[in-house]
């Protein structure tokens, strides 16, 4: 399975993808904002704005 996924696609080059800026800002202020609160054996998602 490795294999197939670690070759590129026949007749396509590999394109070096780079992230925005403004998509790199959303993921940090989010993981910033997000709070998980551990209680007993249930798991609470909060985001805090």
């Amino acid at each position: 399975m490795s294999k197939i996924y670690s070759e590129p696609s026949p007749g396509k080059q590999a394109e070096n993808l780079q992230p925005k800026s403004e998509t790199i800002k959303f993921l940090l202020n989010y993981s910033k904002a997000l709070s998980v609160i551990h209680y007993k054996s249930m798991n609470f998602e909060a985001v805090i704005n």
